[in-house]
């Protein structure tokens, strides 16, 4: 009976992968086809050959290869900081017990729900005051305080039920603070922290409206900020459309899949807590 139960639960989630996977499977299709292939028999048709000119037009139009190194470094360079700064904060909050700990936690879900339009113009006027108005260090800078609310939020209250017994005996040992937190606190946090570095890294990736803002010079654009630039001057076919849109998927898809069993990892580890 258990066994039969199962079977339609699996039959959801393989209609719900379907649903999931389809529009994917859809812009890659479309992607590879000629503009003409396109217009004559539409976008559900099947491609009778490889059509690759869409997908080179694209990476010479828009320098994706730069791109795509500024994408990578800047979500990378904010999920490692955001990670660590989510580490930090949550070690003094939820083993440290720092004074009026139910008014910061407060303060970092405040941060964490404030729409990016109203950071808009603080953000500009301040970088524009230091020096660091249209770089890319401007942008790991904001995206990695505003990761890092999420992280100290959520950390916190993993390490707030942390067994208070493994520090005291660390500290009888002789262990300070610091050793404390990284010999003991961060190799048993190590699959929530895998979660976040995950998140951070695609949350980050997929970012828009602060790129766009911040990143005007092209050397310094990031992938999402290119794409939308140029759909907007409405300078691509139906085609090179789609090549563009599976190319600014497609990196945080490999991420993902290379990354998923730490992200299934920390999830159960999760839920057996």
């Amino acid at each position: 009976m258990t066994a039969v139960r199962r079977y339609p639960v699996l039959v959801a989630l393989i209609i719900a992968a379907l649903f999931m996977v389809l529009p994917f499977g859809i812009v890659a299709i479309n992607a590879v086809k000629s503009p003409a292939e396109y217009s004559s028999n539409g976008p559900l048709s099947l491609p009778h050959g490889l059509y690759l000119d869409g997908l080179k037009d694209f990476w010479q139009r828009v320098d994706y290869g730069q791109k795509l190194v500024n994408s990578i470094l800047i979500s990378g360079s904010v999920a490692i900081g955001a990670a660590l700064l989510s580490v930090l904060n949550a070690y003094a909050i939820g083993i440290g017990r720092i004074k009026g700990r139910t008014w910061v936690l407060a303060f970092f879900v405040l941060a964490n729900m404030l729409p990016q339009e109203a950071l808009v113009y603080p953000i500009y006027y301040l970088s524009k005051q230091a020096g660091l108005y249209d770089t890319r260090l401007s942008v790991i800078i904001v995206f990695t305080v505003v990761q890092a609310a999420f992280g100290t939020y959520l950390l916190s209250s993993v390490l707030g039920q942390f067994p208070r017994e493994i520090i005291e005996a660390a500290r009888i040992d002789g262990a300070n603070k610091w050793q404390v937190l990284w010999r003991i606190v961060v190799p048993v946090s190590r699959p929530t922290i895998g979660v976040l570095l995950v998140f951070f890294f695609i949350w980050t990736w997929n970012e828009f409206l602060l790129p766009l803002v911040m990143l005007i010079s092209n050397d310094n654009q990031t992938v999402s900020v290119a794409l939308g630039v140029l759909q907007g001057q409405r300078l691509m076919d139906a085609t090179m459309t789609n090549a563009a849109a599976l190319l600014g998927v497609l990196p945080a898809i490999v991420f993902f899949l290379v990354f998923q069993r730490t992200l299934t990892r920390g999830i159960a580890v999760g839920a057996v807590k």
